[in-house]
C-alpha cells in the first residue's frame, strides 16, 4: 500500500512539474544587419505582449517562454533556425519573419511538422499560399500583405495625385520582385504603364543609372519596393543628382534606417501603415507608453512601429487560440485560430474572426491608411486617416472580395 502510494504521489508530482513546463513560442527574424530596425521591433512587441501576458498568469496556467533567434535576414539561416526550433525547443508555434524569401524558405518545416507561423511583418503576396492545395494550412499572417499594399499605391500616386508617369524602383529580392509585380498589375488596371523599371541589389550604394533612367524617361514619382538602407540611397541619389519627384512605396518607407539616412532628402514619402506611432486609441496609447517605457528607444521613436504593433498582436492572437483550444498541439492552434470565438483587441485592430480555414490572412484592405515622412517620424498624411484610426477597425470579411472583383474589372 505504501509503495502504491508514493508511486502515486510521484506520478502527481511528475504531473505537476509537467503542467507548469512554459509553453515555448519561437521568434524568428533580422536582430542584425540592414533589415534589423524591422527585426527588433518586432522582437520586442512580441516581449511587450509575452511580459504582459505572463504578468497576467500566462495561458492555461502556463507562463510563455519566447525562444529567439536571429536569422540575419538570410534564407539559410532561417532554414537552420526553423528546424532548430522545431527538433531542438519543442517549440508550439513561430512568430515573425520580416523578410519574404526567409519566410518562403523556412515554413515549409512548420507546415510538414503541423506548427503554426504567425508571420507579422513579411508581406509577399504569396506567403500565406505556399501549400495551397494541400489538405491543411498552417501558414497565418496579421500584416498587410502585398496584394493589399501594391493598390494602395498606385491609388496613391495615380488617382489622389494625378501622376501619369511613373517608374518603378524594386530591389532583387524577393520582396522587391514579387511587390514590383504586384505594383505593375495594379497599374495596369489603371491603364497605366510605368515608364522605367529598375532593379538594384541590397547593400548598393549608388542608384544613379537606375535614376537616370527613370528621370530620362518623365518619371514624375518614384513607386518602390525595398528596404531602409537602399530606400535611403535613392532619396540621397536624387539630391545628388538635383532632381526631386515623390517617393512612393511599400510600408518599409516608414523604416529609421530610410528616414535617418536620407534625411531632408526622405521628407514626404508616403507609404501604406498599418500603425502609427500616434495615441489614436486607449490601447494603443497603452502600448506608445509601454513601449517607450520598457525599451527607451532614441528620439522616442519607435524604430519601425508597424513592426512592433504587428509583433505584440502575433503573441496575443496565439495566446487566445492556445487558450480556446486548451492545448499547445499544433493542429488544435491551427483549427482555433480559423475560428475564434472571442474578438482578440490589438493595436493595429480589433481581430474579430480574422482567419478561416480558407482566409488565413488577418488584414484586409479596410485597414492600413496612408502614411507619411515629416520632421524624421511617420505621420498620417490625411487628416481623415487619423479620425479613422481612432475607430474602431476589425476585419471586413467583404473587403477581399471587393478587391478581387475590382481586380477582375
Amino acid at each position: 500500500m505504501k509503495q502504491m502510494l508514493t508511486a502515486v504521489a510521484l506520478a502527481a508530482m511528475a504531473w505537476g512539474v509537467q503542467a507548469q513546463e512554459p509553453i515555448k513560442i519561437g521568434v524568428a527574424g533580422p536582430f542584425t544587419g540592414g533589415s534589423s530596425s524591422m527585426g527588433v521591433s518586432m522582437r520586442d512587441g512580441v516581449r511587450l505582449a509575452t511580459d504582459e501576458i505572463n504578468k497576467a498568469g500566462g495561458v492555461l496556467g502556463r507562463q510563455i517562454l519566447l525562444v529567439e533567434r536571429d536569422d540575419e535576414a538570410k534564407n539559410e539561416r532561417g532554414v537552420q533556425i526553423a528546424q532548430e526550433l522545431i527538433n531542438k525547443e519543442k517549440v508550439v508555434a513561430t512568430v515573425g519573419y520580416i523578410n519574404t524569401g526567409v519566410a518562403l524558405a523556412s515554413q515549409r518545416f512548420y507546415q510538414e511538422a503541423k506548427i503554426p507561423v504567425m508571420n507579422n511583418v513579411a508581406t509577399g503576396s504569396i506567403v500565406t499560399k505556399q501549400f495551397e492545395g494541400q489538405p491543411e494550412n498552417y501558414i497565418f499572417r496579421n500584416a498587410a500583405h502585398d496584394s493589399i499594399q501594391a493598390p494602395m499605391i498606385v491609388e496613391e500616386a495615380i488617382v489622389k495625385r494625378g501622376y501619369k508617369k511613373v517608374a518603378i524602383l524594386a530591389d532583387s529580392t524577393n520582396y522587391g520582385q514579387l511587390g514590383r509585380a504586384d505594383l505593375e498589375a495594379a497599374l495596369k488596371l489603371k491603364n497605366i504603364t510605368p515608364v522605367a523599371v529598375e532593379k538594384f541589389n541590397v547593400k548598393d550604394v549608388d542608384m544613379t543609372p537606375q535614376l537616370l533612367k527613370a528621370k530620362e524617361a518623365g518619371a514624375e514619382a518614384i513607386l518602390t519596393y525595398a528596404i531602409g538602407p537602399e530606400l535611403a540611397q535613392i532619396a540621397n541619389g536624387m539630391t545628388k543628382l538635383g532632381w526631386k519627384v515623390p517617393m512612393i512605396g511599400s510600408w518599409t518607407l516608414s523604416m529609421a534606417n530610410f528616414i535617418d539616412n536620407a534625411g531632408p532628402g526622405g521628407e514626404g514619402a508616403r507609404m501604406p501603415q498599418t500603425f502609427i506611432q500616434e495615441p489614436t486609441t486607449p490601447k494603443r496609447q497603452s502600448f506608445i507608453i509601454n513601449y517607450l517605457r520598457t525599451f527607451n528607444p532614441k528620439n522616442s521613436r519607435i524604430d519601425s512601429p508597424v513592426s512592433a504593433a504587428q509583433g505584440y498582436d502575433s503573441v496575443y492572437l496565439l495566446a487566445a487560440a492556445i487558450k480556446q483550444a486548451n492545448s499547445t498541439e499544433g493542429p488544435k492552434i491551427k483549427a482555433a485560430l480559423e475560428d475564434l470565438k472571442t474578438p482578440v483587441e490589438g493595436v493595429v485592430t480589433t481581430y474579430n474572426k480574422p482567419f478561416s480555414k480558407t482566409d488565413h490572412e488577418a488584414i484586409t484592405a479596410n485597414i492600413p491608411v496612408m502614411g507619411e515622412v515629416k520632421g524624421q517620424r511617420v505621420v498620417y498624411a490625411y487628416p481623415e486617416d487619423f479620425k479613422k484610426a481612432s475607430e474602431v477597425r476589425v476585419k471586413d470579411v467583404n473587403a477581399k472580395g471587393a478587391l478581387e472583383q475590382k481586380k477582375r474589372q
